[in-house]
């Protein structure tokens, strides 16, 4: 646990999730890959994140105990205790409470307000008893937009309180709005921050708000989505502070994990394969015909799509384009994901209406799903909105072409194809238009009935890079630039 001699700073990344540890959501892939690749770059990176039931059950016999106290917190004394395990070339601190930490992660209403209310006291009183003081923290999603305002207020005559604040928002959807009372309730946060200059947002107040008030720097996991994030359609009411942050605001795309998706190594894979020999994919198509029950040769063009099946992701232009696509193009069409029941039955009809030609894998196997993202022809992806998205980065990487929309990190990561210049790395639509998407696939099918276009095409995809090293670099600009 002891600090890397020669970083040029400290830094704490703070949030309620990360990988391997506990992961629901994309934002456990940035945490769990990107402290790593910060390391390289010397700078000293460490994590804090709650010590979540699953984690404890799993980790607790390899975690050193660092520390305990007690915070007020609710109108009481709280116990916090602080656990520290280096893991992947990482260190990690769990923060330990069972009455908060001992169930659900999420736990949904005010209940969940309360959870990360306590986290954010606890990281802010932690940071200065583990022997580790960072330069920066680094704060992630909603759970934790309530340290920068702390670090500024209650704790500005603190040692911790001259630590500067990043807070990078990876979905605008989720806000953590609750009644200042409850605010003031938990944290004993001042009445005056409830106004809209600070924490008050329409008929609420909310850690996000307060996050984008009092951070040092804000960011986002893409160039586009923080431009998007300006306008009433992806603020979610927050367009004003938004807008008066623009130039306080950076947006920089997330990566893969490389090692983890690497079409020479993936072991889900039977056939490895590279840009230079692309033999392999050719007989994971094969293998994926034959394991889905798929009545077709193969050189019949697979779409495929890995997803949540919610509205989210564009599947309502899916459902109004599929029967013309099937009728009049000769294609397969696999789907894996779960979510919403509307659009699950609806890809098992499809499945049943075009029998060995549509395969609708309602379940989440990660297995399966590298193998449709190393097999397929094209990857579909129209989402309606994507802060960054992880999927298309993940086909690029096997040379399996996406279609998106032009939205937030898809359009950060997929060059659309130029024909007449020979560029790109995809293909793209612009307006959330069924018939627009539709016009696009037929023309990325006809593209690769030309070998040498096919060719060009899968070489730019896989040479594109989305690794986290990249990512890292920005973010160690980023820190620098508040320093």
């Amino acid at each position: 646990m002891n600090k890397r001699n020669e970083c040029m700073m400290n830094v704490l990344m703070v949030a309620a999730e990360c990988a391997p540890f506990v992961k629901l959501g994309g934002l456990a892939d940035v945490i769990g890959t990107l402290p790593k690749e910060l390391n390289k770059l010397h700078v000293d990176t460490r994590v804090m994140m709650p010590f979540h039931r699953q984690i404890k059950d799993k980790y607790a016999a390899q975690t050193k105990h660092m520390t305990d106290f007690f915070v007020t917190f609710a109108g009481r004394e709280v116990y916090v205790g602080v656990e520290g395990l280096f893991f992947n070339d990482v260190t990690y601190y769990f923060i330990d409470n069972e009455e908060y930490f001992g169930d659900a992660v999420y736990r949904g209403g005010n209940a969940e307000g309360e959870q990360y209310a306590f986290f954010c006291r606890a990281v802010v009183e932690s940071a200065g008893r583990i022997g580790f003081l960072p330069d920066v923290l680094h704060c992630n999603d909603w759970q934790t937009g309530l340290i920068p305002l702390l670090l500024k207020t209650q704790y500005s005559h603190w040692e911790i309180g001259r630590a500067r604040t990043i807070f990078t928002i990876h979905n605008m959807m989720y806000q953590g709005e609750y009644s200042f009372e409850a605010f003031h309730h938990w944290l004993g946060i001042d009445p005056r921050y409830d106004t809209p200059e600070f924490m008050h947002n329409y008929e609420c107040a909310s850690f996000m708000k307060a996050a984008l008030v009092f951070a040092d720097r804000i960011s986002t996991v893409s160039p586009t989505y923080a431009q998007e994030i300006k306008t009433p359609e992806f603020s979610y009411r927050l367009e004003g502070i938004l807008n008066a942050r623009a130039w306080d605001t950076w947006g920089i795309v997330n990566g893969i994990n490389t090692e983890e998706f690497d079409p020479e190594t993936d072991p889900y894979l039977e056939y490895h394969f590279n840009k230079d020999d692309l033999t392999g994919k050719k007989k994971n198509k094969e293998k994926l015909i034959s394991d889905l029950g798929l009545n077709i040769s193969p050189g019949v063009p697979v779409i495929g799509m890995v997803s949540r099946l919610t509205a989210q992701k564009g599947l309502d232009l899916v459902k109004y384009i599929l029967d013309e696509l099937m009728c009049t193009e000769d294609i397969a069409f696999v789907v894996l994901g779960t979510g919403d029941h509307d659009y699950e039955e609806f890809f098992r009809f499809m499945e049943n209406k075009y029998k060995g030609r549509v395969c609708s894998y309602i379940a989440y196997n990660n297995a399966v799903a590298h193998q449709i993202y190393a097999a397929s022809d094209l990857f579909l992806m129209p989402s309606k909105f994507e802060p960054c998205g992880i999927s298309q980065m993940i086909a690029l990487r096997y040379g399996t072409l996406p279609i998106v929309r032009e939205t937030g990190g898809l359009c950060d990561t997929v060059q659309s194809y130029n024909e007449f210049e020979e560029t790109g790395n995809g293909f793209s639509f612009k307006n959330y238009n069924a018939h627009e998407m539709l016009g696009v696939i037929r023309y990325a099918l006809n593209t690769l009935r030309s070998p040498k276009r096919r060719k060009g095409l899968i070489q730019r995809a896989m040479e594109s890079d989305n690794s986290f090293a990249s990512s890292a670099r920005k973010y160690l600009e980023l820190y620098q630039s508040i320093l």
